[in-house]
């Protein structure tokens, strides 16, 4: 059993209306693991038709959970890229290459989740500032040990 499952946390309720949302990457901050104890990160995404979501990266010591809720999501998994739809379900493991975006001519609406929990929402309100033009993309590079996201190329993606 892991340590964060035998203790105990508040019972987490975010309401749709109240929880923030990043327009520049289309997401919706959720729970950020101080929110859980450590069990968890969540947010969702809601990806414009051909909309960009992540590039190539890789947690080193979290499991990254995916379950689509409508449209489309194209996703690098290691060297594939498999496209998911409406009620499928996909555990990327820890330091397995990945990426996501909607698939060509598709939006997309997934729920995203990280376990164990690693503090997210400061790393994804970066990258929010970046695609607004307010902040260089090589801010994140000395980031990734800190929110466990490291770019990765992709021949593939």
């Amino acid at each position: 059993m892991s340590d964060f499952a035998a203790t105990p946390y508040t019972p987490v309720v975010v309401r749709g209306d109240d929880a923030e949302h990043l327009p520049e990457i289309d997401h919706i901050l959720l729970a950020d693991a101080s929110a859980t104890d450590g069990a968890l990160s969540a947010h969702r995404i809601r990806l414009a038709r051909d909309a960009n979501g992540a590039v190539p990266h890789r947690h080193d010591h979290s499991s990254e959970v995916f379950f689509i809720v409508d449209g489309a999501l194209d996703l690098l998994v290691d060297t594939e890229i498999l496209t998911a739809r409406p009620g499928d379900f996909l555990v990327v493991p820890p330091r397995c290459d990945h990426a996501f975006r909607a698939h060509p001519g598709s939006t997309a609406d997934a729920l995203i989740m990280i376990t164990p929990g690693v503090e997210r929402f400061e790393y994804l309100r970066q990258v929010a500032r970046i695609r607004r033009g307010d902040a260089d993309r090589d801010s994140l590079l000395g980031e990734q040990d800190r929110y466990d996201t490291h770019f990765v190329t992709s021949a593939v993606w």
